[in-house]
């Protein structure tokens, strides 16, 4: 029989207690650090026999093939919904951070453009909507599906990106040290805390929870959560955080999804939260990846 040791079950990161951390400082003594998530994704018609997604996507009428309803709901984001999402990100002076697979560099550079335009940064975000990362990978296959998202985003954003956020938060156990092998510096898969953190994997390599629960697709397509409950939500949840980081700075971020918030009969309810947020002060307004930099040069004495 096999003895397990009382305390963590991975060596990814020491348990480290909220009270119990020196207190981090954001830029210009913000108590808050604020991010938007927005997703590019691609999403196949007929993906290989091989390929695994999440289980809680399938058609509303069943899951049958190919998912014309499903994909189209998808495509709808990428034709139409994103463009709302634009505006309203345009209209708060919002500069995002975008989660980007593969496929979906390719196939939409008119959207790629668009971003670009704005300043937004790039994050991969692994091939495909439809392939997760899973145990069913061999190393070598998790790999190499790590560095063709890297260079797919790098080719049509212009630069490497600095971060990761799996595809439905798919990892194994050998994913971040992967991740920080291909030369990354940050992942946004481990929705643990309300502050970043280092994770134990060979060289600097962040941690940069989110508010997964406020993620459109938990809120809105999981949960059926009403959504003009969203800017209740949002500014109860901030304001929690606004008032804890006058001692200790927290981090907050929202993840949206263009298919799903991008409705016409959803649109309004982002705008209404994202103003109820610019009425805050001392509020960082930035992306994942300068998170992810500031919090490893200011945590660099720091052990891990």
């Amino acid at each position: 029989m096999t003895t397990r040791a009382r305390g963590m079950d991975h060596g990814h990161y020491p348990f480290s207690p909220l009270p119990a951390r020196p207190a981090l400082g954001w830029p210009n003594g913000a108590r808050v650090a604020f991010w938007v998530l927005l997703h590019l994704e691609y999403w196949e018609l007929d993906p290989p026999q091989e390929a695994v997604r999440d289980a809680r996507f399938v058609s509303e009428f069943g899951n049958f093939f190919p998912d014309y309803r499903t994909w189209s709901q998808r495509e709808y984001g990428n034709r139409v919904g994103i463009f709302r999402i634009l505006e309203v990100l345009d209209r708060h002076r919002i500069k995002a951070t975008v989660a980007a697979n593969a496929a979906a560099c390719t196939r939409y550079p008119f959207l790629v453009g668009e971003c670009r335009r704005r300043g937004y940064e790039f994050t991969a975000h692994g091939s495909h909507a439809t392939r997760m990362i899973t145990s069913r990978m061999t190393e070598s296959e998790e790999r190499a599906a790590i560095a063709e998202s890297i260079a797919a985003v790098a080719r049509a954003a212009g630069s490497k990106p600095t971060g990761w956020l799996g595809q439905d938060f798919g990892e194994t156990e050998r994913t971040p040290r992967l991740l920080a092998e291909a030369g990354l510096d940050y992942v946004m898969d481990w929705a643990n805390d309300d502050q970043p953190y280092r994770m134990t994997v060979g060289r600097p390599f962040v941690a940069i929870p989110g508010q997964l629960e406020l993620d459109d697709i938990q809120l809105f397509w999981i949960r059926r959560v009403n959504t003009w409950r969203y800017p209740d939500l949002v500014d109860e949840a901030f304001a929690t955080l606004h008032e804890e980081g006058a001692a200790s700075g927290r981090s907050f971020g929202l993840s949206l999804h263009p298919w799903l918030f991008g409705m016409a009969q959803r649109i309004r309810y982002l705008d209404e939260a994202l103003r109820r947020l610019a009425a805050y002060r001392d509020v960082w307004q930035t992306t994942a990846g300068d998170i992810a930099a500031w919090y490893l040069q200011q945590s660099s004495g720091r052990k891990p």
